[in-house]
């Protein structure tokens, strides 16, 4: 069904081609807009644990549903595009976030609420601008697959660097059902209208992924078993993203604790991802030098140093730039995911195990999410949330090591030619 509109302007839709770079800025603004529920939850928290009455255990459960449903649908939504083409998924979701949105902003109960994100925004919605769109952009690119997926994944941390401070003004001056009506109307006039512009069907794998004896190569991925290569990543992609989730989910919360207010939290966070733009760009530069494993290897050390410093400072002034080094230091972790999956596996398996192992990136998310909330609601402190965090990064990079140091001796042992 995707065609007919490829066969009429074959010139345009080829990987590398001036088409392709225009679909990426597309890619970019629907992740950004798509990626919405993801970052307004942080902002609504502490408003919506005060109306309903709750733990702060209880306040981030429809986060972590939502990354739940963020991570499942990026399977199936896309194993949906690789059918029918991007247009359709992401015209449903459109529809999707959008009623997922006034109808929590229409919730009494916190289960409603959560339901509303973890579902319609989360599984039908955000999870088809993710994972599918990263998956999409490298069958587009061959040259700069690298900087092209790094680009389309900035997407994510955009809409971080963007709505939360957006949310805050409105919940302050409109309060946040309105906000959350609001917003939801704009996600589907927006991505609605921008998803006409990707009908084009995506080039065939041959084309975009080279020879068939290069996927010969890889039929043992880091010397080992395929779905025990992919096992090891979805373990390393679900631990890095529980270290991740502690300032990104509870850096409002955090503020607001330490008696700074939630606008401040609210801006940590979005220079924490406006950061993070930057590390995905320089990652994904980076990547197109080293691999995707040994910028996997350096984003996962980097992370867990800057875990370690949010630990002796709590000042207002020391926050802000501890956040931002965050950010700069972890935002090209996720997309090297993809980019290891890429350079390691069959080019028949891409689509099936980048969204499996992003699947447990978004779980580790949600995980992470739960986790510090449930130790902060247990220790009345934040401080052994983030000692937790430290400990599943740690567990990340040692998986990171263990995969490039077999992957060096794969290399060495090989044929030169």
């Amino acid at each position: 069904m995707n065609k007919p509109a490829q066969a009429s302007s074959p010139s345009r839709a080829t990987v590398d081609s001036p088409y392709a770079w225009f679909r990426l800025l597309i890619s970019l603004l629907i992740m950004t807009i798509g990626n919405a529920g993801m970052w307004v939850i942080p902002v609504v928290l502490p408003v919506v644990q005060a109306e309903f009455q709750i733990g702060r255990v209880d306040a981030a459960l429809p986060y972590t549903l939502m990354m739940i449903g963020f991570g499942l649908g990026g399977v199936l939504m896309g194993r949906l595009s690789d059918r029918f083409g991007l247009f359709r998924p992401l015209l449903g979701a459109s529809l999707a976030i959008g009623a997922g949105f006034v109808l929590a902003a229409l919730s009494s109960t916190i289960l409603g609420f959560a339901l509303a994100h973890g579902v319609l925004i989360g599984l039908v919605g955000c999870a088809v601008t993710f994972a599918p769109l990263m998956a999409d952009t490298a069958l587009w690119f061959a040259r700069r697959r690298g900087i092209a997926v790094a680009v389309c994944a900035s997407g994510n941390y955009l809409a971080g660097a963007v709505w939360p401070p957006v949310m805050e003004h409105f919940i302050t001056t409109e309060g946040w059902r309105a906000t959350y009506i609001g917003v939801g109307l704009f996600c589907t006039c927006s991505m609605g209208l921008l998803a006409l512009l990707m009908r084009h069907a995506a080039p065939s794998a041959q084309a975009a992924t080279g020879p068939s004896s290069v996927d010969q190569q890889r039929e043992r991925p880091f010397d080992l078993k395929p779905n025990i290569a992919t096992a090891a990543l979805c373990v390393a992609g679900l631990s890095c993203c529980v270290a991740m989730a502690m300032p990104q989910v509870h850096i409002v919360a955090y503020c607001t604790d330490l008696g700074f207010g939630a606008a401040q939290g609210a801006q940590m966070l979005s220079i924490m991802l406006a950061c993070g733009i930057i590390s995905r760009l320089v990652s994904g530069a980076l990547s197109d030098r080293i691999g995707g494993i040994r910028t996997l290897v350096l984003g996962s050390a980097l992370q867990c140093t800057a875990l370690l410093l949010f630990l002796p400072f709590d000042g207002l002034v020391p926050l802000y730039i501890v956040s931002a080094m965050f950010g700069l230091f972890q935002g090209g972790i996720v997309p090297s995911y993809a980019l290891v999956v890429r350079e390691n596996f069959s080019s028949r398996q891409i689509g099936m195990r980048v969204g499996t192992v992003i699947m447990f990136t978004m779980l580790g998310m949600a995980l992470g999410g739960w986790m510090s909330g449930k130790v902060f609601d247990l220790t009345g402190s934040y401080h052994t949330a983030f000692l937790n965090g430290v400990a599943w990064n740690l567990l990340n990079l040692v998986i990171a090591v263990t995969l490039l140091l077999r992957l060096r001796r794969k290399q060495s042992g090989s044929d030169p030619d």
